[in-house]
């Protein structure tokens, strides 16, 4: 009962990471918009930063999973 409860706690590191990736892609849309020749380098820059931040979800994932099944 309680690793299944730290699971679900450890789990919640996913939300932060969901909305730090839309909000980085919703300014990186919006800088494209307004300065269409920096659209390569923009580009480049927010995948970077999304798989950065996706990181720290498949981290959660990953720390949520160990509880579950290994401890």
């Amino acid at each position: 009962m309680t690793n299944a409860l730290a699971a679900a706690i450890a789990i919640w590191g996913v939300i932060p990471s969901a909305i730090g990736e839309g909000w980085i892609c919703s300014r990186v849309i919006d800088g494209m918009s307004r300065n269409p020749e920096m659209y390569t380098k923009l580009r480049t820059t927010m995948i970077l930063a999304c798989a950065l931040v996706e990181t720290t979800a498949i981290y959660s994932l990953l720390i949520s999973l160990l509880i579950l099944f290994v401890g």
